[in-house]
């Protein structure tokens, strides 16, 4: 019988990625993380694991989860197309310096239900292109979904010789003590999850990159196209269901537009339901958030609070003032329920917002719907935040899109706000390492007076 202890697949683990760096390249590292972006993006394995994850989740939904798979995994491969993580980096004759790409070793990668293909893929993906080897833990409900995502990798594999061992998984059952023992016993830990998990991954005493909480506010002021900013926020808010972290939790409107921008959500299928006792009674019996909801179809959620909403209702927009502990709506609700403030006028928006923030998913990310530039400067100098948004569906922007310049991930670090090493969304250069070799070159020392001339100007010697 095959020993499945952690022990044995991480040793299996070490000596698969000891041989795929020593006898690497970059076209083999490349051929690798193709192979897995092929596993997962050939069109009917697509559907498969978009079926089964909801199957087996019970979260989100099959078009919009394999929109995910498809985008998110082409959006990285055009990424690291040209990326150069083998070999020489970089060669500098100025400073005499030579960088030489290296790879970390065995990372473990803790990835949540709500994504069970598309992120482990998106993980798989870094670490091979890096000349790593990967195994995932998946949470217990994506289990079946990682088990098919490595079968259909280890067909691709078959195809170009390469090593299996490179990609494992913890043999289920799952356990909190089998994932410990796999953060212990690696190189790097990639978490991306539940809050617990986070805590885990950066106090395991192994090198982490975990990302924070999101919480996703988003402001609409009196300069945005107002039918514009209502059509994006109902593309981003209902997309697989709200099971993004970039999800619009809430919409911070300045009162200028508030009645105009709630018509025109109206007419992108957001309902206004101005019920917060109710609506939170229903969404959060017994203090938990309810099953019936989370990341549910709109004719299911719309059961499930039992409301009485125009035909057509993709989500429901909930006025409300309050912000903390005390008031869920606030936080994060992994549905198609938007908390709805009304401001006096951007200042107080930025306020409401960044109180937002601060009460849950610091250093994530906030939207601004807005033909005033200044205003995102000003928020993002304001707000406890490591993205903002302009103009773009929050879901689709904040993990990268062809139409902006971020890294494509599924993975958003939040900086020291969130409690993170990170602020940038999670990519390649995360999963990899360099070795500089340092030259001796002409001396470079200035003199004090090139240093302090305008400081003893100012201030005297």
């Amino acid at each position: 019988m095959n020993d499945t202890s952690i022990e044995a697949i991480v040793a299996l683990a070490k000596a698969a990625q000891a041989q795929y760096e020593a006898e690497g390249s970059q076209a083999r590292y490349n051929r690798a993380a193709q192979a897995v972006a092929w596993a997962i993006m050939e069109p009917a394995r697509n559907r498969d694991l978009a079926e089964l994850a909801v199957q087996t989740t019970g979260l989100g939904n099959v078009p919009d989860k394999i929109t995910k798979n498809h985008r998110k995994t082409f959006g990285l491969m055009h990424d690291l197309k040209d990326a150069v993580t083998f070999g020489v980096m970089s060669d500098d004759p100025t400073s005499g310096i030579t960088e030489i790409a290296r790879a970390k070793g065995v990372v473990a990668a803790i990835v949540p239900s709500t994504n069970p293909a598309a992120t482990p893929a998106n993980n798989i993906i870094n670490a091979l292109k890096c000349g790593n080897s990967i195994i995932v833990a998946p949470s217990p409900k994506g289990v079946a979904c990682a088990e098919r995502l490595l079968d259909y990798i280890y067909t691709e594999f078959a195809k170009i010789g390469e090593d299996p061992n490179l990609v494992q998984m913890i043999p289920p059952p799952g356990s909190k003590e089998k994932t410990q023992a796999l953060m212990d016993a690696c190189d790097m830990i990639v978490c991306t999850g539940s809050q617990n998990n986070v805590h885990r991954a950066q106090t395991a005493g192994t090198p982490a990159v975990a990302v924070g909480a999101g919480n996703v506010t988003v402001i609409v002021d009196e300069t945005a196209d107002l039918a514009e900013a209502a059509k994006k926020i109902r593309a981003s808010k209902c997309f697989d269901n709200a099971t993004s972290c970039s999800s619009e939790n809430s919409a911070v409107v300045v009162d200028a537009v508030y009645d105009a921008f709630v018509a025109a959500m109206a007419q992108e299928g957001g309902a206004l339901v101005d019920d917060e006792n109710g609506i939170v009674a229903k969404l959060w019996p017994n203090g938990h958030l309810n099953r019936s909801v989370i990341a549910q179809d709109a004719d299911k959620m719309i059961a499930a609070l039992d409301l009485d909403v125009p035909e057509g209702t993709d989500y429901i927009a909930v006025p409300t003032r309050g912000i903390g502990p005390d008031h869920p709506l606030s936080g994060e609700k992994l549905s198609r329920v938007l908390a709805l403030y009304r401001a006096s006028g951007f200042d107080e928006a930025v306020t409401m917002t960044r109180r937002i923030q601060v009460y849950q998913g610091a250093g994530h990310s906030v939207g601004l719907h807005s033909n005033d530039d200044n205003r995102a400067r000003a928020l993002a100098t304001a707000i406890p935040t490591s993205r903002v948004i302009v103009n773009q569906a929050h879901t689709f922007a904040t993990g990268g899109a062809f139409t902006n310049g971020m890294p494509f991930s599924l993975s958003m670090g939040c900086g020291t706000w969130g409690g993170n090493s990170v602020g940038e969304n999670v990519n390649y250069r995360h999963f990899m390492q360099s070795t500089k070799i340092i030259r001796e070159i002409p001396t470079r020392e200035p003199s004090l007076d090139a240093i302090f001339a305008e400081y003893w100007d100012a201030a005297g010697r």
